[in-house]
């Protein structure tokens, strides 16, 4: 009688890494089970105005505020649509841009001017500070009865009062950058044989230049606050002369309509100066929010 053996089984082949178990799903961080996608972050910064928008469409619908006080959205929308065809609202933004980069320009020259001279030097800050400190707790908009004695009722007094708002605020952050900076930085540029001049620019300029950038946002919202004081006075054209009359007349819808322009520049200047933040800031990574 013939036996036959059957073989042995195989043994497993060896492996050089343990294979993952099918049943188990890698995990990626971007991508999680039940995870909600993320809502673009322009779509959640436009709710809370669409929200305003809608509340304020319904309450002119309803009758609970009246057109005397104020227009409803549709009568603004009409409104801005006949300022923009008969082109008397492009003209008026031009004339009031006209008059905010002049006042910037100078007010900034001056700001910033004064803030090297008194942040760079102790005889400067003897000189300037003081002064400047004193006439800034004075209300720049109290001297607009000044202003007009000694530059008449013109353009010269609308743009002196922009550039007085938009000087102080940038004196004040450009000096604050300056005396700032880190002393160990300025010792460490002098270690490594850099003079005056080598340390103003390699080292206190860079350091103070997010101090200017604040700076010069603060003086963006100053200049058309300031313009809005400025074309009260005598204006014959501009934004401010658009609602003044405006005023006289009751409209309420043209009044909302510079006032959404007056907003809409704001803003448009605010993100020239974040995407300016953003290209010579590199170098200084901040928390941006979680």
């Amino acid at each position: 009688m013939t036996v036959s053996h059957a073989p042995p089984p195989s043994a497993p082949a060896p492996t050089s890494g343990i294979s993952p178990s099918p049943d188990v799903e890698a995990l990626t961080p971007d991508r999680r089970p039940g995870r909600r996608p993320a809502v673009p972050r322009w779509l959640r910064r436009t709710v809370g105005p669409v929200l305003l928008l809608a509340l304020w469409q319904t309450l002119s619908s309803t009758g609970v505020l009246s057109p005397d006080a104020l227009a409803s959205p549709g009568t603004v929308a009409r409104a801005a649509g006949e300022l923009i065809g008969d082109g008397t609202l492009p003209s008026a933004m031009g004339v009031s841009l006209r008059r905010v980069a002049a006042g910037l320009l100078i007010g900034g020259v001056v700001g910033i001017a004064l803030a090297l001279l008194s942040g760079l030097s102790r005889l400067g800050e003897d000189l300037v500070d003081a002064p400047v400190q004193m006439l800034r707790t004075v209300p720049w908009v109290g001297l607009i009865p000044l202003l007009i004695i000694w530059l008449g009722i013109g353009e010269a007094p609308k743009v002196a009062l922009i550039a007085l708002g938009v000087a102080f605020h940038l004196y004040l952050n450009v000096y604050a950058g300056i005396r700032g900076v880190d002393a160990q930085l300025v010792e460490a540029g002098q270690s490594l044989g850099l003079g005056r001049w080598g340390l103003v620019r390699h080292v206190v300029l860079p350091g103070a230049l997010p101090g200017a950038m604040t700076g010069l946002r603060y003086s963006l919202a100053t200049a058309w606050l300031a313009l809005v004081f400025g074309e009260s006075i005598n204006a014959d054209a501009g934004i401010g002369f658009l609602m003044n009359q405006a005023r006289e007349f009751f409209r309420t819808d043209v009044i909302v309509v510079c006032l959404v322009v007056y907003a809409f520049l704001g803003l448009l200047a605010d993100a020239v100066v974040r995407t300016l933040e953003r290209l010579l800031l590199q170098w200084r990574p901040t928390f941006t929010g979680q």
